[in-house]
């Protein structure tokens, strides 16, 4: 027994060595947090690669937040980046699902092959942490991706947004309260948004304290403070050095109101930024149609025109 136990112990301790071999800083020691597990990559069509889970951020007290990235073949020249932000009434949802396409992660691939360098992210969801928690995530995945443009051949100067539902929220708040200070911009040159939310105060107005919206504002209580009402909502921040905007929706949208993309169009319009919307007759949310070949139709439409919208966006764009 005991010439068992001095065995463990002396691989213990042979693996603990070998630990501070690999890991010891150039002077004394210190904890290592950094996740060192190896690269996960995957082979997708026309010679893309994917990783996943790669960990941006890790905030204080939450779990560390990752996304998945989407790597054309000839790595030799900067291509522009596109970061594509989930929905899921911001409590739930992650970076390899949208609407009712059926393998996400595929069609993120084909845009990758088509010229970009794609991210797909998650952010701390309402259960986690509240408002403004998922937008500074957002602003965080900017900064990160920008720092390390030389390793993804990313061109720092041309990077959109693009979300769906909750994810539009977020990105249209990526677009118009830009962060631009720190070492790395968190701004961006074309934003894209399916089925959004600009406004809050309708939300707030009629919606229950225990709705996703109140839950995201952190306002179970049924109070909320006119402040964080605005704060997240893109409507209050519109100006002229918005970049250009794409909005789609559903013209039979009953989980979020068409009129959240119209009105949204409108002070987009009176603020001269430039903006295109497109209303798709006889869908719902997700662009969900009554047949499956109206889903389908209405989804490849709207992802037909948000390439052709980055294209145009995205070709000559100059960074703040």
């Amino acid at each position: 027994m005991r010439a068992r136990a001095h065995g463990f112990f002396l691989l213990l301790l042979i693996c603990v060595a070998t630990s501070v071999d690999a890991t010891e800083p150039a002077t004394g020691m210190t904890a290592q947090l950094e996740d060192r597990y190896p690269e996960r990559r995957t082979a997708f069509p026309r010679g893309v690669t994917g990783l996943s889970d790669v960990t941006y951020s890790s905030p204080s007290g939450f779990r560390p937040l990752t996304l998945d990235l989407y790597l054309p073949r000839s790595q030799t020249a900067a291509r522009p980046l596109l970061i594509y932000i989930h929905g899921g009434g911001w409590m739930s949802g992650h970076a390899r699902h949208c609407g009712a396409f059926e393998n996400w992660p595929r069609v993120l691939a084909d845009l990758a092959a088509h010229g970009y360098v794609v991210a797909s992210v998650n952010y701390r969801l309402s259960g986690e942490a509240a408002s403004p928690a998922a937008a500074h995530d957002i602003a965080s995945a900017v900064r990160w991706l920008r720092a390390r443009a030389a390793r993804y051949s990313i061109d720092k100067q041309r990077v959109g947004v693009w979300g769906a539902s909750a994810g539009g929220q977020l990105a249209a708040i990526t677009g118009t309260a830009c962060e631009a200070g720190g070492e790395e911009s968190a701004c961006v040159q074309g934003v894209a948004v399916w089925y959004g939310i600009f406004d809050f105060a309708p939300m707030v107005a009629n919606d229950g304290a225990t709705s996703p919206a109140m839950r995201y504002l952190g306002c179970e209580s049924g109070v909320c403070a006119s402040e964080k009402v605005a704060g997240a909502s893109a409507i209050q921040h519109v100006d002229a050095s918005d970049p250009p905007f794409l909005l789609i929706h559903g013209s039979r949208d009953r989980t979020v109101p068409p009129t959240q993309s119209t009105a949204f169009y409108e002070v987009l319009q009176a603020q001269h930024v430039k903006s295109q919307l497109i209303v798709i007759d006889d869908v719902d949310h997700s662009f969900i149609g009554n047949t499956p070949e109206a889903t389908r139709a209405a989804s490849l439409r709207a992802l037909h025109a948000t390439i052709d919208f980055f294209d145009q966006a995205l070709s000559t764009s100059t960074a703040p």
